[in-house]
Parts: structure tokens; C-alpha cells; sequence
């Protein structure tokens, strides 16, 4: 059975382009380190073996802001290929510049829609893992349809996952997690790893400086960990 959905030309983006200045250094690093670390749409469907040099298990991370938890789980588990999509060239900057200082291999970049990477350069089944950390809550009601947790994109990273593959989410908007955690029950194809409620967060995700000052505040945090099953 085929179970990719259908999206509509025009999709709801669930991002705005934030005019962020670069520094020098992030300009810098795509000068020098793009040809490496940098993925283009127009390469198409990717073959991780011949992207990474190896045969591993791919990690998508959408979303992944200035880059610093992504470079660090890409070292803490060199045994996994990290593969990042982000809209905003500051964040990509700053994130191939530090992985190039510190010679990190196991780290590829798209620099575009995650909706397009997706649908024209994931291969099915190709990915052990999707994680999508504190995305934009749109906190507004009349916002919340632009929201990336929807159950079609839930879908369609279910073609990408493979077969017992994990989606890890996370947000301190409460109301967030709620509408993340009935999306993800209801889809089809998904177990809840903990169960029937939030999950504790797991080792590989380190916590951000942004989430240790919102704990001193009281704010909380939510995960969800669901595995593919069919």
C-alpha cells in the first residue's frame, strides 16, 4: 500500500525566513567548508553510502537552529551519519564552520524546506532516526495550522523511516505537546515507546542552554519517542 500523502502545490510553510546577519566567519565557512558538509536539492534522491563513504545509520534532524546539540550528538555517536536541514543561513554558517574545526565527518547539511528536502532527496526507509527539537509552537490558535506536527508530514516521514526507526520530538509549549502527543497516537504505524504519555528525554539529546535557563524558570519540557512498526 502506498502511504505517501498528498500535499497541495501551495503548502503551509511552518517557518518564517528571519533576516539573521552572518558573521564573518559564518560567511566564511561557505566559502570553505560547503563543498563538504553542504547537500543541494538538485543532486536528488541521496545514497547515504556514497554521501558518507559507509554504510551507517542516518539520523534526519529538522530544524536544527544554530547547530551546536546537533554537532554535539554527531560526536557523541560517531557510529551514526547526521544529516541537518535549516532555512536560515547564520544557523548552517555556525554549524559547518565548528564542525570543520573540529573535523567532524559524520555531518551532512541541506540549506533548505524541509517539506522539499524530504520529498526529493530522502530515500524510503533510508532513515534510523528523525528528530524535530522545540520547532516554532505558533502559539496563536489562528497560527496553530502552520505547525510542522501534522498528521500528513507525520506520514510522510513514516516512508522515510525504516521499519522500528524512531521519531523523537520535543517542546516546552505544553499546548504543543498535547496536540504532538494526539497526532502521533492516532497515526497510523506508530507505538508510543512510553507507553501512552511523554516519554523521559533520552540520553542522545543534549539539553540546549535555552532549555536549562527555561528549567530555572520552572518552564517544562516534553519528549515523545514513537518507533515505526509498519
Amino acid at each position: 500500500m502506498d502511504i505517501r500523502p498528498e500535499f497541495k502545490q501551495k503548502a503551509i510553510r511552518s517557518y518564517v525566513i528571519r533576516a539573521g546577519r552572518m558573521t564573518e566567519g559564518q560567511r566564511k565557512a561557505f566559502d570553505d567548508h560547503w563543498g563538504f558538509y553542504g547537500l543541494s536539492l538538485h543532486d536528488g534522491s541521496a545514497c547515504w553510502p556514497e554521501v558518507f563513504g559507509r554504510q551507517a545509520p542516518v539520523v534526519l534532524e529538522i530544524g536544527f537552529g544554530m547547530g551546536d546539540s546537533l554537532l554535539e550528538m554527531a560526536q557523541a555517536e560517531p557510529d551514526k551519519d547526521f544529516v541537518g536541514v535549516e532555512v536560515h543561513p547564520p544557523g548552517v554558517g555556525r554549524l559547518i564552520n565548528n564542525a570543520a574545526e573540529q573535523q567532524t565527518k559524520n555531518l551532512r547539511v541541506y540549506m533548505a524546506d524541509a517539506l522539499d528536502v524530504l520529498q526529493d532527496c530522502i530515500p524510503d526507509q533510508s532513515l534510523s532516526r528523525v528528530q524535530i527539537y522545540f520547532p516554532d509552537p505558533w502559539h496563536k490558535k489562528k497560527h496553530n495550522k502552520r505547525r510542522i506536527i501534522q498528521p500528513e508530514f507525520i506520514q510522510l516521514l513514516r516512508t522515510k523511516l525504516s521499519i522500528g526507526g524512531l521519531i523523537h520530538l520535543a517542546t516546552d509549549w505544553e499546548n504543543y505537546a498535547e496536540q504532538m502527543l494526539e497526532v502521533m497516537s492516532q497515526a497510523e504505524g506508530f507505538r508510543n515507546q512510553a507507553g501512552d504519555g511523554y516519554a523521559e528525554r533520552p540520553a542522545f539529546r543534549p539539553v540546549t542552554k535555552f532549555e536549562r535557563r527555561g528549567e530555572r524558570l520552572g518552564h517544562g519540557v516534553w519528549d515523545l519517542l514513537f518507533s515505526r512498526q509498519k
